[in-house]
């Protein structure tokens, strides 16, 4: 498992209330202060620690900043850190200027009744817990006067995995500017010895390679980087810090034997992880979603990952592929031996792959499922091996029998606990939770496939994981009568380069000896394995007590049980649930993890703002990776406070609408997000949120006029707008008034047309058309599309696996005598869409960077003029404010930007009559 953490800390830059004040912002932004260029924004760090304890696999890390406030007034800080989606948080503090504010672990039902009642009072949250793609975000802001110091610590701990023979540990560094002492200290205990230890950063220059230390004997390891002030600088006169990437602790243990016994203090971690045996064949049948949204870069990653399968695929494994969309296909009737042969004639097949239809995914499991059953009852595959399936879907079941209870009953039943299966699920339109109780229950497991760039890395790794099997029915027995609370201790198949944990507690804590019994099924014959260990050998092993953290055992032993129960859960339903989740919260509040089940609420000193914060644990598949649930949550951040009618529903061939939960209310009060967006006269608005600022221009073009907003050859998504001009040309402006009346979208890929305009929206699916109007609130889902009207306000559509938009409807008096209604577009997801998306917007999906010297005042003292470096251009723009109409589309809010002159020349690529075409599709 690949265990990251981030630590950063972010200054709040709030709305520029003087220039002088942008001045000073600004030029500390690339430039150093000859005075001190440890100061940023008014805050010095000058202290960051990470220091991780390692004992036996298991890591307590622990996290410190330390942070002074040398401007004049009070400062907002904000202490950034991503820790592995692994990790339980086991506590948090903040110290200012010696007065301790802890945060103390609840139940997450007393906990959110804590929460809800600040936010009563106005005390919102000032702490949120996020998920990312291998981590979960910790953010914490605090008020800090003049002079005064804080320090922010955080602890949490985790069981290292093992992989492809290596434990590893990821630190994502990033403290975003100089820090006087900074240091990454890593001290590994293990009582088996060490046998290899690597350490390396992604942002290691040539200078900073000595500062990596690292030693390591018999049973103790080290590793440190603590660099120097000017080792961290970008160049010898830079205040930029050169700490920007990801650093890496591998290491391995001794094993001179297939497995190790510890015990200490009434409590026992049995590490089982043979070496040396002979492989086992496999026999593995890939089940492929084809359906219609998985086409494009899915598809085209999938084909590629496949490829590079059948290479690492050995001559004696037997395989086939299955694939589904409205209907099943099979490459062969049954397994087949992978000779050079077949799978010569398997790649063939596999680069003729396309997308078709919609999703049978109880047809294409269920095939597969038929199919290994068959294969083993007619021995047409070897009595030694292993037989795994592993199943691929961008989407959610909707043909054939399309009930997720009623598939996961089939396919358990039809499996019987002979053979796992893997369930991957490519990008966010799956239902995430489905497929890992479908996994759960037949001794699999589920994993997100992420739709980037590095997709195929993601299949093709996923692979390698479970591509070596070395045994197969692996059952670790213990006395009955002398071990309770024992985690799991049945596995299904034992896997090259990883291991087996177990934990358990003696019912005697004066016991002190324990004998283990472990079986297994290998590729020639049956194995067992006998270990005998006593709490006295242990005691022996463990003479080195600086390395060790309190009773890690124990705390391993909570943390491995609470995992495990959690995961049971999740299949679970009825009494069986509510006991596993009473054991669970239990020994989470005991222990003072933050789990799914608890929370962590800090609070703050009595003059902060934002009072209570609450930190909770986010669950994969369930926290913004349902495409309704997501977009409904994107309007709330378009609408203060919406409450959803009950929706019409509209149907047309080929399209079915579905309705919104009724009167869900939402409440948005969080930080500005930032959104690439065209809205107004119109105003182009390009977030660079890495400097949480904006660059802005305007394009002047005649009524009529239609020009190419975003092109995504990989995506097939095409956004054009026309222009509309006044009701009358105003004869006192130089520069007439234009707005966009008319917008056009569409997916080649999936032949699907929108068309938008202030009086209706029109789909065209093929050659069939379906049109709503302003007036209806709509939810409609059909394959490869999403869209929401929210009455007269605005439309939020998805298209395949590309970005969210957001159009937002702008209307005037109908007897305005200047004025019509016109739409503003707003871009959620850009990262969804490819490396190749151009236009006046998509040119910007890709990182922009920008350098802004020599600020001075303009023709408006309110709007200082400076030079901006970009795209190695030098232009003249200007500190303005546009309109971001998301939260009030009537008056909107100031977006402070830099604006460029002359319809963005210099700015964007070529000029902007490039981007006029002759029609919106």
């Amino acid at each position: 498992m690949e265990n990251h953490l981030l630590l950063c800390i972010l200054l709040l830059i709030p709305a520029f209330a003087s220039s002088d004040f942008l001045v000073t912002h600004v030029r500390n932004i690339k430039k150093r202060n000859a005075d001190n260029d440890l100061v940023v924004n008014g805050i010095e760090i000058y202290s960051m620690k990470i220091d991780s304890k390692v004992t036996s696999r298991f890591a307590h890390n622990v996290i410190t900043s330390r942070a002074v406030n040398r401007g004049n007034g009070h400062k907002e800080v904000f202490f950034d850190v991503e820790l592995p989606k692994t990790a339980f948080i086991t506590n948090f503090s903040m110290t200012i200027d010696g007065v301790t504010y802890p945060g103390t672990i609840k139940e997450k039902e007393v906990a959110k009744k804590q929460y809800e009642k600040a936010v009563s009072k106005g005390q919102t949250a000032g702490l949120v817990k996020a998920s990312g793609r291998k981590t979960e975000k910790f953010t914490v802001s605090v008020n800090v006067e003049a002079a005064s110091k804080v320090t922010f610590e955080l602890t949490y701990e985790e069981l290292l995995k093992r992989q492809f023979g290596k434990y590893e540990m990821f630190i994502k560094v990033k403290p975003k500017q100089l820090v006087k002492d900074f240091e990454i200290e890593v001290n590994i205990f293990e009582p088996q010895g060490i046998s290899d230890l690597e350490a390396e950063g992604t942002f290691i220059t040539n200078d900073l390679q000595n500062t990596i230390k690292k030693t390591f004997s018999e049973k103790k390891a080290h590793v440190s980087f603590k660099p120097t002030l000017d080792q961290q600088r970008t160049c010898a006169h830079c205040s930029q810090s050169v700490l920007d990437g990801d650093f890496t602790v591998r290491y391995d243990v001794k094993r001179t034997t297939p497995d190790n016994l510890q015990i200490v203090n009434g409590y026992f971690v049995h590490f089982f992880a043979p070496t040396n045996l002979p492989k086992l064949p496999k026999n593995v049948i890939f089940v492929i979603d084809i359906s219609g949204s998985m086409s494009g870069r899915e598809i085209e990653q999938t084909r590629e990952a496949l490829l590079k399968i059948l290479d690492d695929i050995k001559e004696d494994d037997f395989f086939n592929f299955i694939l589904f969309g409205s209907n099943v296909h099979t490459w062969k009737e049954t397994l087949i031996k992978a000779t050079p042969e077949n799978l010569d004639e398997a790649r063939k097949f596999v680069r003729g792959i396309d997308t078709e239809g919609m999703t049978n995914l109880y047809g294409g499991v269920m095939r597969g499922i038929d199919m290994l059953n068959a294969a083993h009852e007619e021995n047409l595959v070897p009595k030694r091996s292993a037989s795994i399936i592993i199943m691929l879907t961008d989407g959610k079941p909707n043909v054939g029998i399309s009930n997720t209870e009623d598939i996961q009953a089939h396919v358990k039943k039809a499996i019987e606990g002979k053979y796992p299966l893997y369930s991957l699920g490519f990008g966010y339109g799956v239902d995430y939770s489905f497929l890992e109780k479908m996994a759960l229950e037949n001794k699999g497991l589920a994993r997100r496939i992420y739709p980037d760039s590095d997709a195929t890395l993601q299949l093709q790794g996923f692979y390698d994981e479970v591509s070596n099997p070395m045994l197969t029915d692996v059952e670790l027995n213990y006395p009955e009568n002398e071990i309770s609370d024992l985690t799991k201790t049945s596995f299904k198949h034992f896997y090259d380069g990883s291991e087996i944990v177990v934990a358990g507690r003696f019912i005697d804590n004066n016991q002190n000896s324990l004998t283990v019994d472990v079986r297994g099924e290998g590729a020639n014959d049956a194995l067992s394995y006998t270990t005998q260990q006593d709490a006295e050998q242990t005691a022996k092993a463990f003479q080195e007590q600086d390395y060790i953290f309190g009773e890690y055992i124990e705390r391993l032993w909570a943390y491995l049980t609470i995992e495990q129960l959690l995961e049971k859960r999740i299949a679970a339903t009825g009494e069986e649930k509510e006991n596993l989740t009473a054991e669970a919260l239990d020994l989470s509040l005991k222990y003072k993890f933050v789990t799914p089940l608890t929370s962590m609420v800090v609070t703050k000193p009595e003059d902060n703002d934002n009072r209570d914060g609450i930190a909770d644990k986010p669950i994969e598949g369930i926290d913004n990776f349902t495409i309704l649930l997501y977009l409904k949550n994107q309007i709330s951040l378009f609408l203060p406070f919406t409450s959803y009618p009950p929706m019409v529903t509209a149907e047309a061939q080929g399209i079915t609408a579905v309705t919104l939960a009724p009167q869900v209310s939402y409440l948005y009060n969080a930080h500005p997000t930032w959104y690439t967006s065209v809205d107004g006269d119109p105003h182009f608005i390009i977030s660079v949120p890495q400097k949480d600022d904006a660059i802005c221009f305007n394009i002047n073009e005649n009524p009529g006029a239609v020009l190419n907003l975003i092109s995504d050859p990989v995506t097939g998504i095409t956004i054009n707008g026309e222009l509309i001009g006044d009701k009358r040309a105003n004869s006192a402006a130089k520069i007439q008034n234009t707005y966009f009346g008319k917008l056009g979208i569409a997916n080649e890929h999936l032949n699907l047309k929108l068309t938008v305009t202030p009086e209706k929206i029109t789909i065209q699916n093929g050659n069939e058309k379906t049109g709503f109007t302003w007036l209806d609130s709509v939810t409609l889902q059909q394959e490869g599309l999403t869209l929401i009207i929210n009455r007269k306000k605005n439309l939020v559509l998805k298209m395949g696996r590309g970005a969210s938009f957001v159009i937002v409807l702008h209307q005037v008096w109908k007897k305005h005598p200047l004025h019509q209604d016109f739409l503003g577009l707003y871009i959620l997801e850009s990262d969804k869409l490819s490396e190749q998306t151009h236009g006046l917007l998509g040119q910007f999906f890709h990182p922009i960077d920008f350098t802004i010297l020599e600020i001075h005042p303009g023709s408006d003292p309110k709007k200082p003029d400076a030079t901006m470096i970009v795209k190695n251009n030098e232009l003249t723009v200007t500190r303005g404010w546009q309109k971001d109409y998301r939260a009030d589309p009537v008056h909107g809010v100031d977006v402070p930007c830099w604006f460029v002159h002359n319809n963005g020349a210099g700015l964007i690529d070529g000029v902007h009559t490039d981007y006029i075409v002759s029609s919106l599709f």
